[in-house]
């Protein structure tokens, strides 16, 4: 427990140092293939807010636009370099074999919603913009879902951030709670989805 409250303690520092733009590369690095969890980034960024030592709604912002920055890069590195070339380097950024896989059936299943939905799922955050990539998903689409979904998101941990402040416990017991709560918000997601699809296709 004092290595992870260092930790958080480095990272609140950092952030604070860098401001703005140390979210962004952040959230940038979290939202692509790096495995750097975003709420060491967001909820820092909301207690620094809650000590007025940075805006919660430009925090937030940057927050969304690193995240987005961090999806689109994977979206290109798939569409440009295709599956062949995934599957054989992603495993030197962790993304095995068996990772790509899991987020193209996730992907596939859901449709275009899935880069929605994955945003907001842990481990299928990361790689979800891959198989939209791979797919050729419409650009104007793809930016929409991801930026809806990771807007929710860095949303939450902001504000969990700003609401515990540097209470470790009440930090842990909001994200368990955003947890569960975004998992039946997901769940509910698909399910009216998949319900409107085929109503769309019984039409035809």
């Amino acid at each position: 427990m004092e290595i992870l409250g260092q930790a958080i303690e480095w990272i609140v520092r950092t952030v604070g140092t860098l401001g703005y733009p140390g979210i962004f590369i952040m959230m940038l690095l979290e939202s692509s293939f790096f495995p750097f969890p975003s709420e060491v980034v967001m909820i820092p960024a909301g207690y620094l807010a809650y000590k007025g030592q940075m805006s919660l709604t430009a925090a937030v912002v940057m927050g969304i636009a690193g995240s987005l920055a961090g999806a689109l890069l994977n979206y290109y590195l798939a569409l440009w370099l295709g599956r062949a070339f995934l599957l054989r380097w992603g495993r030197y950024v962790l993304l095995t074999p068996d990772k790509l896989e899991r987020v193209e059936v996730f992907f596939a299943r859901h449709g275009e919603i899935s880069t929605f939905i994955g945003r907001l799922i842990t481990v299928v955050r990361q790689y979800i913009s891959f198989p939209a990539g791979l797919a050729r998903m419409p650009l104007a689409r793809f930016m929409f879902f991801t930026g809806l979904g990771a807007g929710i998101w860095v949303v939450i941990l902001a504000v969990i951030g700003y609401i515990a402040a540097d209470n470790q416990e009440l930090i842990r017991r909001y994200s368990e709670e955003a947890s569960y709560g975004l998992l039946a918000f997901c769940v509910v997601a698909v399910g009216l989805y998949v319900w409107r699809q085929k109503r769309k296709r019984a039409r035809v």
